[in-house]
Formats: C-alpha cells, sequence, structure tokens
C-alpha cells in the first residue's frame, strides 16, 4: 500500500463534549493532522437489517408471530451507498457521509473510510468474514494503521476481533442472517462465520496498555488513546491463545 498514514477511529463526541460544529469539526481536526495523504476509517457496522443480531432479538421480544412477520417485512435491506450505520455515534456516521467517503459492503460490520487509501481499504470484504483476513482490519493491519480510541474504551477496539481470526483455536463458528438489496431487490442472505466475541476485550486491552505501548492524551473532556493496530492484534492473538478458554 503506497498512500501515507491511516487511523482507524473509534469515537464518542458525547465524551469529548461540548464542540462547536460538532462531529464536522471533530473529524476536520483529524483530517487535518492526517495531512493530504492521511486517511481516516472508522466502523459502519448495522445490526437493524439481521434477524440473527441481539437488536433484533429485544425487538421482536413479546411479538406475537404474526407481528414478528409484520416486522421482518419492514426491515430495512443493506445497501452500503445509504444505510446509516448503526451504534457507532455521529463521528463515524459523518465520516461515513463524506464526499468520496468508501464503505465496504458487509451488511454486520462494514467499516467505512476517507482519504487515498480509502477504496484499497474497503473493497473485496468477503459476506463470510466480518473482521478476518477477507476484510478491511486484514487490509489496516497491512497498511500499519493506527488505532484511536476517543472517549471509549477496548471493548470498541474492533481490531481485536481480527485476532480471533489469528489464533490456533478460532472461536467456534455460527450463521448469521441478513436483508440485503446487492441492486437487484430485497432479499434474505445466510453466511457461516466465526463467532465473535468482545466481552474479554477491556481486560485484553488492559494488558495490552501495561505493554507501553499505548499512548494517551485527552481531546475536550474526553480520554484518547493511540497505538499500533498491528501492534494490538499481534498482542491480542497471543493473549486470546493464553487466556480463552479452549473452545
Amino acid at each position: 500500500m503506497a498512500f501515507g498514514q491511516v487511523v482507524m477511529l473509534h469515537s464518542s463526541l458525547r465524551q469529548v463534549g461540548p464542540t462547536e460544529g460538532g462531529a464536522a469539526t471533530v473529524v476536520a481536526a483529524l483530517r487535518g493532522l492526517l495531512g493530504d495523504g492521511g486517511t481516516l476509517a472508522v466502523p459502519a457496522g448495522t445490526a437493524g437489517n439481521s434477524d440473527t443480531s441481539p437488536l433484533y432479538r429485544a425487538a421482536v421480544a413479546g411479538m406475537t408471530p404474526e407481528e414478528v412477520a409484520a416486522y421482518r417485512e419492514r426491515m430495512p435491506a443493506f445497501d452500503p451507498a445509504t444505510t446509516p450505520s448503526q451504534g457507532m455515534g455521529v463521528i463515524a456516521e459523518h465520516v461515513r457521509t463524506l464526499p468520496g467517503a468508501r464503505r465496504s459492503a458487509h451488511p454486520h460490520t462494514s467499516i467505512a473510510a476517507v482519504g487515498p487509501g480509502a477504496a484499497e481499504i474497503t473493497d473485496g470484504h468477503a459476506r463470510d468474514c466480518l473482521l478476518g483476513e477477507r476484510s478491511p482490519l486484514a487490509r489496516l493491519y497491512d497498511a500499519d494503521a493506527q488505532v484511536l480510541l476517543l472517549g471509549v474504551g477496548y471493548d470498541r477496539c474492533t481490531a481485536f476481533h481480527l485476532a480471533e481470526y489469528r489464533c490456533p483455536e478460532r472461536p467456534p463458528r455460527r450463521t448469521y442472517r441478513a436483508v440485503v438489496d446487492d441492486g437487484d431487490g430485497r432479499r434474505w442472505v445466510e453466511f457461516e462465520d466465526l463467532k465473535l466475541d468482545a466481552s474479554d476485550f477491556s481486560t485484553l486491552g488492559a494488558a495490552f496498555e501495561r505493554t507501553g505501548a499505548v499512548r494517551r492524551g485527552q481531546v475536550g473532556a474526553a480520554e484518547a488513546r493511540l497505538f499500533s493496530l498491528r501492534a494490538a492484534v499481534d498482542h491480542a492473538t497471543g493473549w486470546l491463545t493464553t487466556h480463552r478458554p479452549r473452545p
């Protein structure tokens, strides 16, 4: 990859505090620091188009079969060009909607990016690979990207999921489903991949931080952490191999 510095951002504008101009101001400042050759990436995931997600299970809890059927008919099909991200924060959503931004095509775990490396990072996201070797995370690893946690903890550190694919003992597999529109109308798709688990990422992140590889600072009212994505994945691969129960 021949482009310049790449940053994968996870953020909470609420934690940053009152900011004139809101998300646009934060993103403009970060892109200014990266310069014209830099690329900013963000998670742009969606769960509202899936019937295998916790969001779906919560939504249909207590519904009659008829109500569930009607709800399923109303569920929006994922379109990478237009579907808003969900639960990723207003800063990430602002990046997704910037002119020239690109977004990977995965219906659950898409990543958006803006800058010279955006297309190379986001293209080719395989449907049966949420966050593994055929996802933008692997391209970010290859690009030696930095991760910036801005007002959020390690439980939001998507990069650690790549380590799950690289552990000798991988997590068990599960089935995922989503309603999508690939340009030929609304339809349901089903695929199989690892059963990803972020429940121990806060503990993993604390262990990674103790290695001294993390720079900490303050942005507004928010704590910020900056570190190498490659170093985080390499550490996490070893940590998960040692600390997670074998399936």
